[in-house]
């Protein structure tokens, strides 16, 4: 695949979503778990998504139970779970790998665009997020303890 835009993944109901479709957009994708430490970030990037959703940032959210068996629900249950304790409406999507031989091709390619420390590509934990450009370029790479609300400043000078 040369181009994010040359994925299509499930939504949170199944659906396939062409990733073409955020064509144009600044998009911060993310890999969540409801159990974790860092699963009150979901606020914080559905307020990322309030603010800046009408000048271009899409959030997008891909559940994964990689990293302690954080996220065990099945995607009605994750989709309740956010909607009703962060308010979430930005897009959510099926579970998936990010690591190993089964992870989904998106998160394959976001790690080979934008390798973590010392050039390594394997995501350390959840709420791990990369920031693409309109362009479709994968642009920065954040740890799980990078807080929505410190990536404003570099959505915002690319919006």
């Amino acid at each position: 695949m040369a181009s994010i835009y040359d994925f299509t993944v499930k939504d949170i109901h199944g659906k396939p979503v062409k990733l073409d479709r955020y064509r144009d957009k600044v998009m911060l994708v993310v890999n969540t778990a409801s159990n974790c430490g860092f699963t009150p970030q979901y606020k914080g990037l559905e307020a990322l998504y309030e603010k800046f959703h009408g000048k271009g940032l899409e959030v997008l959210g891909f559940p994964c139970n990689q990293f302690g068996g954080q996220e065990p629900g099945s995607e009605k249950e994750i989709a309740q779970f956010c909607e009703l304790n962060f308010g979430v409406t930005f897009p959510l999507f099926a579970k998936v790998d990010v690591n190993g031989a089964a992870a989904a091709p998106v998160y394959k390619y976001l790690k080979a665009e934008k390798p973590g420390l010392l050039g390594s590509e394997a995501i350390k934990w959840n709420f791990t997020k990369f920031l693409i450009d309109r362009e479709g370029n994968v642009v920065k790479r954040y740890a799980p303890n990078d807080t929505p609300e410190a990536l404003a400043g570099d959505i915002e000078n690319m919006l």
